[in-house]
């Protein structure tokens, strides 16, 4: 199980002409023309980034040219996590930060949907569109601080109505429109908002979803609500009947065009944006980071953890509702162009966001693990159909990518790519560990730990361990993390979520492997870990070991304590159309989770599933489902309406009710 990665496969490394050309190996050069430092090795310049904070913060604030309106007296200040001050006395404008890049006739943004052919906003374009909603949002009275929220898909709109946000000082927050309609309330209420843009609907493999009514029950939830914008997206007019202070998108348009674009300068720490936790359980909280830690770090990470440069056009496929959104935004900080797909990846087929690889040239692929192992069963193969010439990168996140999709992309997608994985949390909107362009990729592996941030694998001692599971810690603060939780005036509830195992270090709720050399392995929530005869392993490498028999579309299993001494651990399955759970079937599941993982961790019994339930970003819930099955309250559990698709929860309350049954056969 714990395999040591000195035997993982060599499957890229980078040329001596990427290395020089890298921005990371530029920067190492700057440190020494200006800081005396001579750093060759990526491993030592992590270690001098976590080591001498003050020295590598200060470092970056001076390489990308931080403009601030005010000296700040200190880089770090404040003691331990979590009441860690950065940068105090700095004042500065996220969206400033953005528009130096400006290029008036290169684009900005390139976007395509399944209701959209793709479209091409320029510099120029994009500024004039952000500074009317910009003096749309003033001449509404929205000051520094106010909240205003987005029910909008992945389209260029809704990155002017940010980038006018947070122009102006204001919060903001957005939620995908495939969102239900309580989640959508859960997560405003909250925050107050006082103005709210959003679409009429939006098509989704190929269906049309209405969200007219939708808006209408959020205005009459809440009370803050003042404005509402109408970007038609669904409709070229649609009917606006029972809508309250609502004015089109092209209105505010001509109404304020041809305003300058101004930027009010705001504390380092000043809120930027409130992301939300999953909320599996219980109502989300509101993550609340501030424009200058996301500044900072974004430049830092996309520069170099991703080498994007100006002539990159860089893709990440997401939603609003998904931190990878707000990153993928951030692309525009490096002067990159970011392209924007909204619609369903496998619509009308696999090859669609490949197509669009194609027609776009973009050069950094992102998307996620699910994506890859979707393309791969569906027997899609970019090197063969699709001019793939300019693509220099893949991005991978939002789960482990097993070691075939690793192989399937250097055999099917192109020979030649840069293949990083990364992982990291809505909780710092960036990566912990992630790719370098220093370093080769090894099968299954994430490439090293990101600049600035200490990770480390902690043994239940507290003590950090290499090349063993452990849980993921950062023993020194990022600049990202959350300034606060929303609505948490005591700090308790933030205290609690990161720092209530131990002290003064973040606990973030993964397992990881790290080996000496500073690559990585993810093993998934340690929360949702199997210990069985003292042997821990993370559901993620059972799931990786399934991925080779085709008939397995996805998978769930769940230990189950039954006493201090006994355990139950069912797999739940779904199945390829036409597969039956044969016995055959079933001995060829327990022969490879025997054969890839350990004999402990066979399960007891396999039950096929039509689907599993996921959170409205895609991902599978493991703790809720463990949860139902131990016997807690539904209600405790469970928040359904965080789900894609909560009508999948009612099997698990079924199961339950003869877990003792199942587990006594």
């Amino acid at each position: 199980m714990q395999e040591a990665t000195i035997n993982k496969k060599l499957l890229w490394q980078p040329s001596e002409e990427m290395i020089s050309q890298s921005n990371v190996k530029k920067f190492t050069n700057w440190l020494k023309e200006t800081r005396g430092l001579e750093i060759e090795e990526y491993n030592d310049l992590w270690k001098w980034s976590v080591n001498d904070l003050e020295g590598f913060w200060s470092a970056i604030w001076d390489y990308f040219e931080i403009k601030s309106y005010t000296d700040y007296q200190e880089v770090v200040s404040g003691g331990k996590m979590p009441q860690v001050q950065w940068f105090q006395g700095a004042t500065l404008n996220y969206a400033e930060h953005v528009f130096r890049n400006e290029v008036e006739d290169k684009a900005a943004i390139i976007s395509q949907s399944e209701n959209r052919p793709k479209q091409e906003l320029t510099w120029a374009e994009l500024k004039k569109m952000t500074a009317a909603i910009a003096a749309y949002l003033k001449d509404a009275g929205i000051k520094p601080g106010d909240r205003v929220v987005a029910y909008a898909p992945n389209i260029p709109e809704t990155v002017a109505a940010f980038l006018a946000c947070a122009s102006i000082g204001a919060v903001w927050s957005s939620c995908a429109p495939e969102f239900g309609i309580k989640s959508v309330i859960d997560r405003f209420k909250q925050i107050e908002p006082k103005v709210l843009f959003t679409v009429d609907g939006y098509q989704y493999s190929g269906k049309k979803y209405d969200r007219l009514e939708s808006v209408k029950k959020i205005q009459q939830e809440l009370p803050s609500l003042q404005e509402t914008v109408i970007i038609p997206y669904l409709e070229d007019e649609p009917v606006m009947d029972g809508l309250n202070n609502w004015m089109f998108w092209d209105e505010v348009q001509i109404n304020y065009q041809d305003q300058p674009l101004t930027f009010e300068p705001v504390p380092f720490q000043h809120p930027l944006w409130i992301l939300y936790s999953s909320g599996t359980t219980g109502k989300p909280k509101g993550i609340v980071q501030s424009q200058g830690g996301i500044v900072i770090e974004h430049l830092k990470s996309l520069t170099f953890g991703m080498d994007l440069k100006p002539d990159d056009k860089f893709f990440w496929y997401t939603t609003t509702g998904w931190m990878m959104w707000n990153l993928q935004v951030g692309g525009l900080l490096a002067g990159t162009t970011i392209l924007l797909y909204d619609g369903n990846p496998g619509y009308p087929n696999h090859e669609t966001l490949w197509k669009f690889a194609e027609d776009t040239q973009l050069t950094v692929f992102g998307t996620s693990a699910s994506f890859i192992m979707a393309s791969m069963k569906a027997d899609v193969k970019p090197l063969e159909q699709f001019n793939l010439s300019q693509l220099k990168a893949i991005g991978v996140t939002g789960s482990p990518l097993p070691e075939s999709g690793f192989d399937w992309v250097y055999d099917q997608v192109k020979k030649d790519v840069w293949l990083y994985s990364t992982s990291g949390g809505t909780d710092v909107c960036s990566g912990f560990v992630g790719g370098s362009a220093l370093l080769p990729v090894y099968r299954g592996e994430i490439q090293a730990r990101s600049l600035g941030v200490a990770v480390q694998a902690y043994n239940d001692a507290g003590k950090a361990v290499y090349d063993e599971i452990g849980e993921l810690v950062v023993t020194e603060p990022m600049p990202s993390m959350p300034i606060y939780f929303w609505n948490d005036e005591t700090g308790e509830r933030y205290r609690n979520s990161y720092f209530d195992v131990f002290p003064d270090v973040w606990r973030h709720g993964d397992f990881i492997k790290i080996s000496p050399k500073g690559s990585s392995v993810i093993y998934g929530r340690s929360d949702a870990t199997i210990n069985r005869g003292g042997i821990r392993m993370g559901t993620s490498e059972i799931y990786s070991a399934l991925e080779v028999i085709p008939s397995v579309v996805d998978s769930l299993i769940i230990d189950i304590p039954l006493n201090e001494e006994n355990s139950f651990m069912p797999l739940f399955v779904v199945l390829k159309e036409g597969v039956e759970l044969t016995d055959e079937l079933k001995t060829s599941i327990n022969q490879t989770i025997r054969q890839n993982c350990s004999p402990r961790h066979v399960p007891n019994k396999i039950y096929e599933v039509k689907a599993l339930p996921k959170t409205l970003n895609g991902k599978k819930i493991e703790v809720p489902i463990k949860k139902i099955l131990m016997g807690v309250p539904f209600e405790q559990a469970v928040n359904a309406d965080s789900l894609l698709n909560p009508e999948t929860l009612q099997y698990f309350v079924e199961f339950r009710e003869n877990i003792e049954d199942e587990a006594g056969k």
